[in-house]
Order: C-alpha cells, then sequence, then structure tokens
C-alpha cells in the first residue's frame, strides 16, 4: 500500500508506476484515487475565499489531478506538474510560460507540426520571433543564441524523421546564455529519457499516448526542473485558464499502471519488425535510433535507457497507386495521425514533413509506424502482404 509522501526514487520504473500517485489511507483504503466531478468548491469561513492558499475552484483539479501531477514527478523526476487538455496544449503552454514579446525562441527543424503552426502564426503575431535550426546542431546552437533569445524548444527523436539530439550540449550553451530549454519528450514517456538529468528546464508530455496507452481522451503535461520554474509555469496555465478533466485525469493515471509492460512489448516489437524492414529490398532507410544504422544510434545509446514503438522507414522511389494500395490493404495497421496506443498505425508523412533550416532529404515515400500490443510476427505478415501489393 502506498503511503502519502513515500519517497519512490529507489524503486526501479515497474514499481514506480505502479505505486505512484496513491494515497489508499486519504481515501477509505481505495485503491485507486476517486474522481471529484464539480466545478464549485464551497467554503465555511470568508477568509478562505480570498486570504488562505488552499484549493477554490474545480478548475486547479481535484485529488484525481493531483495525484496524477504527482506519479508524473515521480517517474519522469522535477519539482513539479501541470496537466494541459492535450499534448499540444502542454507544447504552448510551456512556450508561452517563458517567451516574451520582442523576444525570439529557437525551435528544432523536425519539431511536432502542430507546435510548428502555433510558432509561425500565434507567436509571430504576439512579437515572438522564431528561428528554425539543424536538429544535429549540438552545441553549436551556441552560434545561434541571441540578445534576445527566451528559450530553445528541443525535441527528440523528431517526430516524423526521429533525429536524435545532443540534448547535454544543447541545454548547457543555453544556460550558460540564461537562455531556458523546453523539449518535447513524448517519444520517450519520460521513461527512457530524463531532460532535467541533462540539463534542461521544462519537459513537454502528450499523455494521450503512452501514458495513457488506449486511445480515448486527451491530455499533456509540462514538468519543470525547479520550483521557481514549476511556479512560473503553474501561473501561467492559472492565467490561461487551462485544465484537465478529472475523467480524463483518472484515464491517464489508470494508463500509467500498465505503461511499463506495455512499452516494453512495444519497444521490442517496434524493433523486431525495424530490423525485418531493413531487410526488404522496397527499403531505403529505417528510421529508428535504436538500430545501429541510425546516424544518431550514438547519441541514443549514450542518453536513453530503452526505446519506444514509434519510428519510420523510407521507401525506395514508388508509384503514388502503388504506395496506396499497400496501405489500404493492410489488415493490422490502420491509418491515422496518433501513436503510443494498443493498436498499431501507419500513416504516410511527406505532406508533414516541412523544413526551413535544413533540406529534408528522401529517397522515396516516408512512413511513420506505431506498433501496439498485437504480435510482432502478424503485424509483419501484414506487412508483408503490403509490400506484395507495393510490387504489383
Amino acid at each position: 500500500m502506498s503511503k502519502a509522501g513515500r519517497d519512490l526514487s529507489k524503486y526501479r520504473m515497474e514499481t514506480r508506476l505502479a505505486l505512484a500517485g496513491r494515497d489508499p489511507a486519504r481515501f477509505d483504503g481505495a485503491v485507486n484515487t476517486p474522481i471529484h466531478r464539480t466545478t464549485t468548491i464551497v467554503l465555511p469561513e470568508v477568509a478562505d475565499l480570498y486570504d488562505r492558499p488552499i484549493k477554490t475552484y474545480g478548475l486547479e483539479g481535484m485529488a484525481v489531478q493531483e495525484a496524477l501531477c504527482e506519479a508524473l514527478v515521480a517517474v519522469e523526476g522535477g519539482a513539479g506538474a501541470v496537466l494541459a487538455p492535450s499534448g499540444l496544449g502542454a507544447c504552448t503552454l510551456a512556450l508561452l510560460s517563458v517567451v516574451e514579446a520582442a523576444g525570439e525562441v529557437l525551435v528544432t527543424d523536425s519539431v511536432y507540426g502542430p507546435t510548428r503552426r502555433f510558432c509561425d502564426t500565434l507567436l509571430k503575431r504576439l512579437g515572438v520571433g522564431v528561428r528554425y535550426y539543424d536538429p544535429r546542431v549540438g552545441g553549436g546552437i551556441a552560434e545561434l543564441i541571441g540578445a534576445n533569445t527566451n528559450a530553445v524548444l528541443l525535441e527528440s527523436p523528431g517526430s516524423l524523421t526521429f533525429e536524435v539530439q545532443d540534448t547535454p550540449a544543447i541545454a548547457a550553451a543555453a544556460r550558460a546564455r540564461g537562455v531556458a530549454t523546453i523539449i518535447d519528450n513524448t517519444w520517450s514517456a519520460g521513461v527512457h529519457f530524463k531532460p532535467f538529468a541533462h540539463g534542461i528546464d521544462l519537459s513537454v508530455q502528450a499523455l494521450t499516448k503512452y501514458q495513457l496507452g488506449h486511445a480515448d481522451a486527451f491530455m499533456g503535461a509540462v514538468l519543470a526542473a525547479t520550483p521557481e520554474g514549476y511556479a512560473r509555469v503553474r501561473a501561467c496555465y492559472k492565467q490561461l485558464g487551462l485544465g484537465a478533466a478529472p475523467d480524463d485525469a483518472f484515464l491517464v493515471l489508470r494508463g500509467l499502471r500498465t505503461m511499463a509492460l506495455r512499452l516494453q512489448h512495444q519497444a521490442s516489437a517496434a524493433l523486431e519488425i525495424a530490423r525485418f524492414l531493413e531487410g526488404r529490398a522496397e527499403v531505403a532507410r529505417v528510421l529508428h535510433p535504436a538500430l545501429p544504422s541510425h546516424p544518431d544510434h550514438k547519441l541514443w545509446q549514450r542518453d536513453f535507457t530503452g526505446a519506444s514503438g514509434v519510428f519510420a522507414v523510407v521507401l525506395k522511389p514508388v508509384t503514388q497507386a502503388r504506395l496506396t494500395a499497400m496501405l489500404e490493404g493492410l489488415d493490422l495497421f490502420a491509418m491515422g495521425f496518433s501513436w503510443g496506443g494498443y493498436e498499431s498505425l501507419i500513416v504516410p508523412c511527406d505532406k508533414g514533413v516541412v523544413r526551413t533550416a535544413i533540406p529534408w532529404l528522401k529517397e522515396g515515400p516516408l512512413l511513420r509506424l506505431s506498433v501496439g500490443l498485437e504480435h510482432p510476427a502478424d503485424l509483419i505478415a501484414d506487412l508483408k502482404a503490403g509490400f506484395s501489393r507495393l510490387a504489383n
């Protein structure tokens, strides 16, 4: 039975995920944190309304949201976490908490497409400059940091093209200039990469993916390395009027309990499928950081403790008609834009790749695969059948 305030850092990840955010003694022995569906909190004293540091409104989150934040910190580390209605909401919250008018943000050229859209539209309209950098710039980021730079936004690996960044080098260069760093750490689920140990200030998670794991709710989170950073993010969170639904928070917390097992299976199956794809004549390149053939494999080995179940493949040139036949005929891999759930997904990504700092060079169509909980042998058979259609 978990105890409030219990130090989970001495336990391995599977144990942390089973215990984090649980306090049965507080809730009559209930193993799961209860859901409070409420907007209004009634208070007995006038002083409670304004003059005491207590919860006064349901938007701030009740027991289940607090339990989820506690669990996220137990998994990834940091001083605190705030929840957002989606992964994109977490990315935008993190940016808005550190940028200033007439300032600028340096953004990896491989960033998640909707985050790029936010930077190119709303941030610029607010008077914040945006410059994109080569995701493999490493310590060379120091040459790009200017007097007005407020933040550097990393994503490692990149959402579609899976470049692994030299995060410690970038974080060190930014810190030397007093510039905040933010990383989208969704690919590792906060399990296989620890951003705060590598000098990052804010970590973003799309909890919709592996933490939830069942493709039935949206949620995101921003975690901060320090109490000061947490206070700043939380203040921005309240100013924006953000909140996370209690039922959704419960689903994410429930998903956390099995995430280690799911992630282990999905990572193992994805690597098996990636190796199969490397041997196919139709394939030009497999973009999986855990493969020795990946250009950033040594960086991944240095900084990560494992992989997830998402990677990409570049095919050799093929007509659109044959590619369409391959994809539309798949039985187990469905076409869809999310990832990290129990179901295996595949999506053509060429229209989603935008580059302005450095060209994206490819031999043929780019496909992203998210491996679910199906048996890898069945998924490989599905791809084999797809390749047969690709050839006809």
